[in-house]
């Protein structure tokens, strides 16, 4: 077993505190990893208020990147010494796997969020001898060591900072991924991306790498939208001052937007958002409101091609994306930088309260410091 310094939420609502807890060696299909970075996301967030029935105690994190330090029997993609990004993970035999959609594997909840344990009913994380919820998205990577299971491991190459590396794993994906692969815009075509936190910013960025023509912003913070417009936003508007309907009719010349990506998990944002869809639009659903909230839609909005559609994960095969996002981050086309903020492990509460708060985009925790 290994020996490790965890932030172990103890129950719903109870704050991130760091413990030592001991981690199983690997076994068939896991890997070991040594954790150099780990990003916060609003799952996180939401699972440790006890919104989503995770169990606690547990370790959470699913924006992993780190270093290989021992992989279990049958694992063949990833060796001692690699460096490796940390996602979600799926069974990888059902339909949807083998289709190349392995966001939604038909394990995709219990395997990555409300689960806790391996297949077998066990936990790879211990306290004093008694299991802890673990293999959060396959990984529990707020942890100095994780064991993850080998299909959430993505080798990458050893020449980008982990800072760089870890948002990669749920936020970018996400926001490229609606883009790329849900909504495929036609060259010419208009989208707006509502909701300027990691996920948008990340969409604006996938869409500025499409031959739209017009990629609109819409958030509620005036520096976001500042930046949203240095990464390839051509409008942006400010939802506290104008009717998003309206205004997405207006700048598109009253036909209405091609492509909506939702970001913030709002009803009523959704539902501005598909009523200012043109002809044979999309709504791209990413932002995820409490389970049960419902949107009213009139069916005859529908019928002229308008369409909604759910994304889990940008809809990512994530061993072709994720290698994708750091060449293009190694590039310079991908600008992540400016959306993070870095704190050490140990200020982990800091950190989530300034990331509650609204302080920060991405925030992004490092374990080497």
């Amino acid at each position: 077993m290994t020996t490790t310094q965890a932030a172990v939420v103890e129950s719903p609502g109870a704050p991130f505190t760091l413990q030592d807890v001991e981690l199983d060696s690997p076994r068939q299909g896991e890997v070991l990893v040594r954790m150099e970075a780990a990003g916060i996301c609003h799952t996180d967030l939401t699972v440790a208020a006890g919104l989503i029935p995770f169990p606690l105690p547990g370790v959470l994190g699913h924006e992993g990147a780190g270093v290989v330090e021992e992989v279990g029997p049958g694992v063949t993609k990833v060796s001692p010494g690699d460096h490796v990004v940390l996602t979600f993970t799926s069974c990888g035999t059902c339909v949807s796997c083998k289709l190349g959609h392995p966001a939604y594997c038909t394990t995709w909840i219990p395997q990555n969020l409300v689960g806790g344990k391996r297949p077998d009913g066990t936990s790879p994380i211990t306290r004093d001898g008694k299991p802890l919820g673990g293999r959060f998205f396959g990984q529990s990577s707020f942890s100095r060591h994780a064991i993850a299971d080998q299909r959430s491991v993505v080798k990458v190459g050893d020449d980008l900072p982990f800072e760089l590396l870890a948002p990669l794993a749920c936020s970018v994906q996400t926001g490229t991924g609606a883009v790329w692969n849900t909504l495929r815009p036609e060259p010419g075509s208009s989208i707006a991306v509502v909701g300027t936190g990691a996920v948008g910013l990340a969409a604006i960025m996938g869409a500025a790498l499409t031959p739209v023509s017009e990629i609109i912003a819409v958030g509620r913070r005036q520096d976001q939208l500042e930046l949203a417009a240095k990464l390839g936003a051509t409008h942006t508007v400010d939802s506290t001052q104008a009717d998003l309907a309206t205004a997405l009719r207006e700048i598109t010349g009253g036909a209405g937007v091609d492509y909506v990506v939702e970001a913030v998990g709002n009803p009523d944002v959704l539902r501005a958002g598909i009523d200012a869809l043109a002809p044979r639009g999309a709504v791209a659903v990413v932002g995820a409101p409490p389970y049960g909230v419902e949107v009213s839609v009139d069916v005859h909005r529908l019928l002229p091609g308008r369409r909604i559609l759910g994304v889990c994960e940008g809809d990512s095969d994530p061993d072709r994306l994720i290698p994708l996002l750091a060449r293009l981050v190694r590039a310079g086309r991908l600008l992540v930088q400016p959306l993070i903020r870095e704190y050490p492990f140990a200020d982990i509460a800091a950190a989530v309260e300034a990331f509650k708060s609204g302080q920060n985009i991405k925030t992004v925790l490092r374990f080497d410091t």
